[in-house]
């Protein structure tokens, strides 16, 4: 215990990560590793962002996943769906043991969010580009049905190059869907390259503007900053809102950290595992209790 103790404060203390968040971590990795496959770094640098949004800010009902008053949340992104998983299992929407079938004949949680499969899910998602328009319609119908239901898309920085995410952000400022918000996890990094390279989405923040988006940045691992950021919606009362999370892809793994080498692995060994676990706090295969 003191040895585990020990590299949870240098990890702390070296890349900002509190206990839930390398926690947290650790359990997508034991995802990950059950299936032998999937988006680790993508799903990594979603975990502050799920976890403020699941902690501190949405209305709902694990017991009844359809309750018609919840807020709906619709990662967009649906590669980084084992984050989504772990808060999910977490919070009671499925059985904690489920996590182990992922991406088994025998299991709900595929490679992507299914809706209708998985408890908790709004969308299927992972087909890049759809999920602001699918919470388009949910905002538009939450208004035409008088709920204070609010909805949050979270978007991938590279999704943002599709053009189906800029119709949707047109006309959701052109109906000033306040009741809609819009994440962006900005890790600056998509499958095959920097997204300065691929296709430079700079001013970022600019754009949002003019389509018409209260807009805010924060660190999107500051979990305090998340917070403050996201009890103030909507950032102004008569349009929807963005909030660019400025974050790192394979965060708290220091080796995966902006390697895209990792961006999908269909086969990861014992060793990988045991490394991430340990610069995690965890303990290494074999390692003594």
């Amino acid at each position: 215990m003191g040895k585990l103790t020990r590299l949870s404060e240098r990890q702390e203390a070296c890349c900002g990560l509190d206990d839930r968040s390398l926690s947290l971590r650790r359990k997508i990795i034991d995802v990950m590793a059950g299936a032998g496959r999937g988006h680790l770094p993508s799903a990594l640098s979603l975990v502050e962002i799920l976890r403020v949004l699941y902690d501190r800010i949405l209305k709902y009902s694990p017991d009844t996943p359809d309750w018609p008053g919840r807020d709906r949340l619709i990662l967009s992104k649906g590669h980084g769906c084992m984050a989504l998983y772990v808060l999910l299992a977490e919070k009671g929407f499925f059985p904690q043991d489920e996590l182990c079938r992922f991406c088994k004949h025998d299991g709900i949680l595929g490679g992507h969010p299914e809706y209708g499969r998985v408890p908790g899910v709004e969308a299927s998602t992972g087909a890049l580009g759809h999920g602001l328009s699918i919470g388009l319609g949910f905002a538009l119908s939450a208004r035409h049905d008088h709920r204070d239901s609010r909805v949050f898309v979270i978007l991938g920085d590279g999704e943002c190059n599709e053009g189906t995410i800029w119709e949707a952000a047109l006309t959701a400022s052109k109906h000033r869907l306040s009741n809609l918000t819009v994440l962006v996890d900005y890790n600056k990094h998509q499958s095959y390259g920097p997204t300065g390279h691929v296709l430079d989405l700079e001013p970022l923040a600019d754009k949002w503007r003019a389509f018409g988006f209260g807009t805010r940045e924060v660190d999107g691992h500051d979990v305090s900053a998340l917070e403050s950021a996201l009890t103030g919606l909507p950032f102004q009362s008569d349009r929807p809102s963005v909030l660019i999370c400025h974050t790192i892809k394979g965060k708290g793994i220091p080796f995966m950290e902006n390697d895209l080498s990792w961006h999908h692995k269909s086969s990861v060994s014992e060793s990988d595992v045991a490394t991430m676990l340990e610069s995690l706090g965890g303990q290494p295969c074999g390692a003594p209790a």
